[in-house]
């Protein structure tokens, strides 16, 4: 269990974006939402806007790995930042939790949308 945990927190890792200039580690491009590494962010129907929670945790996140909001992080506009069930903090459009996709390979690849009916490109 420790190994998952901690090749999970890798990936978090990995996913980390750095915060561009307008202050957000998001930016727009070719329609959708990505992470300030170029990579493709979705939401998850099952995450419910508003409530600042995420359901997509343990292997789920494994998959889809949150962006995550650095510490000192500050929200704005559209833009929020939710607390995971474990303490990391993950940022949110519309109050819709945004992750990465672990088989996307390279910026503008798309390939989560739809996955299991329940996946969606993130749009501004």
């Amino acid at each position: 269990m420790k190994v998952r945990s901690f090749f999970a927190g890798l990936i978090v890792a990995a996913f980390a974006a750095p915060v561009l200039a307008n202050g957000l580690p998001v930016k727009a491009a070719d329609g959708v939402l990505t992470g300030s590494n170029g990579m493709t962010l979705y939401t998850f129907d099952k995450d419910v806007a508003g409530t600042g929670k995420s359901v997509c945790n343990g292997p789920c996140a494994v998959n889809w790995p949150p962006l995550v909001a650095e510490a000192g992080a500050s929200a704005s506009g559209d833009y929020t930042i939710i607390t995971r069930d474990d303490g990391a903090k993950q940022w949110a459009y519309k109050g819709k939790p945004l992750y990465f996709w672990v088989k996307d390979k390279s910026p503008g690849d798309k390939t989560g949308e739809g996955v299991n009916g329940v996946w969606q490109l993130a749009k501004p």
